[in-house]
């Protein structure tokens, strides 16, 4: 298996030392290493997300409808969806390094190209583009940090490269949303663009140069597409996450319209989301690698019942504020556990595993911003999304109780 190779090679490069713990330069190098992979994901966060926040604002410049601009948002998510199965088999024999900087490069492309398009039609195209990459650098970098943490460690190294991606909804996103409503939503990208230069500098310089992040074949990264329980799971991840996104891509409309907020409360309620992602994520970790299955029922579980009262009594400020740490907190909760699961039901893939639940959640992108603009489309109120969610994550749940194996929802997630 391709991370637990990687992890037998850095522990016999500690052993031929005889400590029983990497030197201090050789713990810099893995820390410096750590970080640019989750500046990546930092970077690629506040791409996806920012578009979020920028909604309104570039529906305006670009005189379209908020559920027309939603298909911007789509199209990342359709571009993660797609990317991450096609890149990533494409690219399988690669040094996940190389891999890893090519895949920034793409993405500063996409963004780029999003800062210069003039129509709803090249926006989404331009966003395709920036999303394709991302499906792919959550699976290489879960191989990656799995190198330094061990497979026993899996959801912690999962969890490593997602902080990245939940910071930048605590601070990326609402940066962003400002540069947007006080520069424009075209230098939102630009600086998105930007950011994402430093981000390939560092993986540049820091991630190691060793074969022993050399990719597997393509050969080994299809045959984990035969395993009923990787699609299983991956159905699962698509319906229960989506009311995340239900809820997030309207979190503008939440506060202005529905809270009657000012503006300038839209970047602090993207940060108090963004902090209850971070919080979850850090338990869901632990949780993966605990536990079988418990923080993901757990965690969609909670969800449900924070969604219920939010989508109730969301109108006002002191519900919707600490309903979107919530949302965020009760979601994330659950995530880890699903790429763990992925991972052990087709060990011989990681890369793939980590790609296709990071596609699997994008598609849940798509599902809760498309269900959630036609819900308000069709004239059900401004709330309506959060039903929206609610129903997709009970259908998740659903799908998860007739199709998970029959262990013990508490086993430790060493005897599953």
């Amino acid at each position: 298996m391709e991370a637990i190779m990687l992890t037998k090679a850095y522990e016999a490069q500690c052993r031929a030392t005889k400590l029983s713990s990497p030197p201090p330069a050789q713990e810099r190098r893995r820390g410096f290493a750590l970080f640019a992979l989750a500046l990546g994901s930092f970077v690629i966060g506040t791409s996806e997300f920012a578009s979020m926040g920028i909604l309104q604002i570039f529906s305006e410049d670009l005189h379209i409808t908020v559920p027309i601009a939603t298909h911007a948002i789509t199209g990342y998510a359709l571009g993660v969806l797609l990317g991450a199965p096609i890149v990533t088999m494409l690219a399988a024999r690669l040094n996940r390094r190389i891999l890893l900087i090519g895949l920034m490069s793409l993405f500063i492309i996409g963004n780029l190209l999003s800062a210069a398009a003039t129509s709803i039609g090249m926006l989404a195209v331009a966003r395709f583009i920036s999303g394709m990459p991302q499906g792919a650098y959550f699976g290489a970098g879960v191989v990656v940090a799995s190198y330094f943490f061990g497979p026993s460690q899996a959801g912690r190294a999962f969890a490593l490269v997602m902080t990245g991606l939940t910071i930048a909804t605590i601070f990326g996103a609402p940066i962003a949303t400002f540069v947007g409503q006080h520069l424009g939503w075209r230098d939102t990208y630009t600086m998105v663009a930007a950011l994402g230069v430093l981000a390939l500098a560092a993986l540049w310089t820091w991630v190691p140069q060793t074969d022993e992040l050399r990719g597997s074949s393509i050969g080994h990264e299809l045959s984990a597409l035969r395993n009923r329980d990787v699609w299983s799971l991956m159905t699962v991840a698509a319906l229960s996450v989506a009311s995340i996104f239900a809820v997030y891509t309207f979190i503008g409309p939440f506060v202005t319209d529905a809270a009657h907020l000012g503006i300038g409360i839209v970047p602090i309620a993207l940060a108090l989301f963004g902090l209850g992602m971070t919080a979850g994520n850090l338990v869901g970790g632990r949780l993966a690698d605990a536990y079988t299955y418990l923080g993901l029922v757990g965690g969609f579980g909670a969800a449900l019942i924070v969604l219920a009262i939010l989508a109730v009594f969301g109108s006002s400020p002191w519900i919707l504020m600490p309903g979107l740490f919530g949302v965020g907190a009760t979601m994330m909760t659950a995530i880890p556990t699903i790429q763990v699961r992925l991972t052990r039901s087709a060990p011989e893939a990681p890369t793939l595993m980590g790609a296709m639940n990071l596609a699997a959640l994008n598609l849940a992108n798509a599902l809760g911003a498309w269900t959630g603009g036609i819900a308000i489309g069709a004239g059900y109120g401004l709330l309506s999304p959060i039903w929206a969610g609610f129903a997709l994550t009970f259908a998740g749940l659903l799908v998860f109780a007739a199709t998970a194996p029959r262990t013990p929802q508490l086993a430790t997630a060493e005897q599953a």
